[in-house]
């Protein structure tokens, strides 16, 4: 059985460079050994990495030990559920691909919230910055 997206189709991928997911598979797919619920597929603004970065989420620097570039603004990037409302409450919450987000966030966050934050991805995502 194929894994859903939030909005009940088959789950998107969400990205490939840089490698996302917990799985480092491109999708937000998660299991039962991904403890953070990586589900929330977003495309992340530099407000939102200003803000994780504040919360100890460092996703800005490299880390070639783990083949982690570092994201840039307009990254798709699959984001634990939990910081991801941290920021929503602080009002940065990145920008949401329903299509890539697992349903499995939907017992963390409600749809009509991730709705408020679905976006397209443009063109040149470099435009988020």
């Amino acid at each position: 059985m194929a894994e859903r997206n939030v909005l009940g189709g088959e789950l998107e991928p969400c990205g490939t460079e840089p490698m996302t997911g917990f799985f480092r598979d491109g999708c937000c797919r998660t299991g039962p050994e991904d403890l953070g619920s990586h589900t929330i597929c977003a495309v992340v603004t530099a407000g939102f990495l200003e803000h994780q970065l504040g919360i100890g989420n460092d996703l800005s620097t490299p880390r070639p030990e783990y083949a982690f570039p570092g994201l840039q603004p307009g990254d798709r990037w699959c984001v634990t559920a939990l910081n991801w409302v941290r920021a929503y409450r602080d009002d940065v919450a990145a920008p949401v691909v329903l299509a890539a987000t697992h349903e499995a966030v939907l017992q963390i966050v409600p749809l009509a919230v991730l709705q408020q934050h679905a976006v397209d991805v443009p063109a040149d995502p470099r435009s988020l910055e």
